[in-house]
């Protein structure tokens, strides 16, 4: 069977976490920071270390089979590929930023203003969307720096935290998109059965990341309150206690839930709630 190729960052914010997220799916290899290609030892893939850049083009013609890389990327460089799966990682913004000292107080005001971007067929769009000429200027490092040095009135950059936008008197002025790292593959090969199974690797470790498996201690009589709050991925175990009247019961809660339903729990007569960690979830 022919051996699969993914495409990851070789450096920069999403290389640690698309690492991490396929040794958690149970590759095992080296990750060789100086070496462009690292073989998997116990699963047939290769795993390419790309300039972020390079990779939706490798994907779309065939070099790579899969990629994980920012949305970012996928529309700047206008390729054609197959979303697999969004991964939740590498969250961030396209934003338009402007001086905090400036006159531009809406959109409209960007009409014959130069804008400094790494991103200029996104912001084209964008612009053109908003019906809004200007000049785009392409720049393909440190943004942030060019309405101080008079090369633009406004920039267009990614913004995660927003500190840097700070250090260099900016204020965000606009979204312009939002961004997250997503699985990419080449259309027409989503039913290759590799990639089905690796899909079902990286889905049950996301699933794991969203939930808590929870035991907690409740007497028999307040159980079916339990279970009216409980939405586990079928339903809750149940297991009798050694004291008569009280059972255990064992169930996943959603991270997003999380605090929001140990109040409930506790509301209804919860005790000795233990919380723990899931590896992996396959349904």
């Amino acid at each position: 069977m022919k051996t699969l190729k993914i495409a990851i960052q070789k450096s920069g914010r999403l290389n640690e976490k698309s690492v991490e997220l396929l040794k958690n799916c149970g590759l095992s290899f080296d990750n060789y920071k100086s070496s462009l290609i690292s073989p998997v030892s116990n699963f047939p893939l290769e795993i390419l270390f790309l300039r972020d850049d390079d990779i939706p083009e490798y994907v779309q013609d065939g070099i790579a089979d899969l990629g994980i890389v920012g949305e970012n990327v996928i529309n700047e460089t206008e390729v054609d590929v197959a979303y697999l799966q969004m991964l939740g990682f590498g969250k961030c913004s396209l934003k338009l930023a402007i001086p905090n000292n400036g006159k531009i107080t809406k959109l409209e005001d960007l009409n014959g203003k130069a804008i400094a971007t790494s991103y200029p067929v996104i912001l084209e769009k964008f612009l053109a969307n908003n019906k809004i000429t200007a000049d785009i200027r392409t720049i393909s490092g440190s943004v942030e720096i060019s309405p101080g040095l008079g090369l633009s009135d406004a920039i267009c950059d990614l913004v995660s935290t927003g500190g840097t936008l700070k250090s260099n008197g900016l204020i965000p002025f606009g979204d312009v998109m939002h961004s997250q790292a997503v699985l990419i593959g080449r259309k027409g090969e989503e039913e290759n059965p590799l990639i089905v199974e690796l899909m079902q690797r990286v889905q049950s470790v996301l699933r794991a990341k969203e939930t808590k498996y929870v035991v907690l201690n409740i007497e028999r009589k307040n159980l079916e309150a339990i279970k009216s709050l409980l939405d586990g991925i079928k339903s809750p175990t149940v297991v009798p206690l050694a004291d008569e009247g009280w059972v255990a019961v064992h169930t996943v809660i959603a991270e997003k839930d999380f605090w929001s339903k140990i109040s409930q729990l506790k509301a209804v007569g919860a005790q000795g709630i233990v919380v723990m960690p899931i590896e992996k979830i396959i349904l």
